[in-house]
């Protein structure tokens, strides 16, 4: 009785509130969604004259965040899980170099080719995984080694097959094929067409294409990017396997006390990683009609910091799809702003160590708010 008067007059003293402020501080987009307001606000201020926010402008900053975005997702769920894998960026690499070699060297149709290059490299990703679980190795050195073994095979196989290190011909094998439109098509053509004849968007003034629209559809990059944030959040946020990643990354014994199949869950999410990584370079491969063996360097780490400007911790257990997106489109307006507003491209770096030391600050604080550490 008298706990029940206590609840009803002042609460229970056992349970701690949480002021308002402290709310909305621990939730994970925020500092994506600071750092988005703050990148924008400054380029509408110093390159909006530039061209930056024309059509073309537009559609430039958003293929570039789009690539950040498709690798982020992956980056992201693994980081939730409590991983890392560091082989992304030679994962697109070798998935390119697969394709490639797959379709214009040994010749088979481009549908076939991007399918067994996908099964290829999901399988990977499962080693990956199969092998941190099973060895209880960090995947940070299981990945790095997997890093330099992609690479190492995305040099060795064009060189001594094609005697180079770039394969082209991949747009002339793939003209009509139905897969490869799926990851190097456009959408929406007929939309923009009816936007440039009304002057809603701009048009070429002379030469051949005088009159068509600057931007003439939406790539398929965009649609990939958007449909895997789409499952990425939907997955996290409102499934049971979305709190077993969760769990797995925030307290793995404890998660595997109360049922939660932490080896599969974590497998799993590597072969995600390996998933969106061979979209990346599909996609990629595709825009260009080549592959090379020095495409996706660097990618992994700006993966991860994508994913830590949207609040991940790097500790696992806690992060958003949503504020990595939100990180991958800094990125992007970043790197094309900076060209818009005439300062150094060098600089584009310096940005991102800056900004990653800020989020990593900033994700610390927030992480003492919600274990009450001091």
């Amino acid at each position: 009785m008298a706990e029940s008067a206590q609840s009803a007059v002042g609460g229970d003293e056992r349970v701690k509130e949480i002021s308002p402020l402290r709310q909305a501080l621990i939730r994970p987009e925020l500092g994506g969604m600071v750092g988005t307001v703050a990148v924008f606000t400054f380029f509408l201020l110093f390159a909006f004259d530039s061209g930056m926010f024309t059509s073309q402008g537009v559609m430039n900053w958003s293929v570039v965040s789009a690539q950040f975005m498709i690798i982020a997702v992956g980056a992201c769920l693994l980081m939730i899980a409590g991983e890392f894998d560091l082989s992304v960026g030679s994962m697109i690499g070798f998935a390119g170099m697969m394709i490639a070699i797959f379709s214009v060297t040994l010749s088979w149709p481009v549908w076939i080719a991007i399918m067994v290059t996908f099964v290829l490299c999901v399988s990977i990703g499962a080693l990956n995984g199969f092998i941190v679980v099973r060895t209880g190795l960090p995947s940070f050195i299981v990945t790095l080694a997997f890093l330099f073994i992609l690479r190492g095979f995305t040099i060795f196989l064009p060189q001594t097959i094609e005697r180079k290190t770039i394969i082209g011909g991949i747009r002339d094998v793939a003209e009509g094929d139905w897969l490869a439109s799926v990851f190097g098509g456009k959408i929406g053509q007929g939309f923009f067409v009816w936007l440039g004849d009304n002057d809603l968007i701009g048009t070429f003034e002379r030469g051949t294409r005088e009159g068509q629209p600057v931007v003439d559809g939406i790539p398929m990059l965009i649609i990939w990017a958007i449909a895997l944030i789409i499952f990425g959040h939907v997955l996290l946020t409102k499934t049971k396997f979305g709190n077993w990643i969760f769990a797995s990354g925030g307290d793995a014994e404890a998660a595997r006390n109360s049922g939660v199949p932490v080896n599969r869950v974590k497998v799993l999410m590597f072969m995600f990683t390996a998933f969106c990584a061979t979209v990346f370079a599909t996609c990629q491969v595709m825009e260009f009609g080549s592959a090379g063996a020095d495409r996706g360097l660097l990618k992994e780490f700006e993966a991860i910091i994508a994913v830590v400007i949207g609040g991940a911790l790097l500790t696992g257990g806690y992060g958003s799809v949503l504020g990595a997106a939100l990180g991958a489109l800094i990125f992007g307006v970043v790197q094309q702003g900076l060209f818009f507003a005439g300062v150094e491209s060098s600089l584009f770096r310096v940005f991102l160590g800056v900004i990653l030391l800020g989020a990593v600050i900033l994700n610390t604080y927030i992480r003492r708010i919600i274990t009450g550490e001091r």
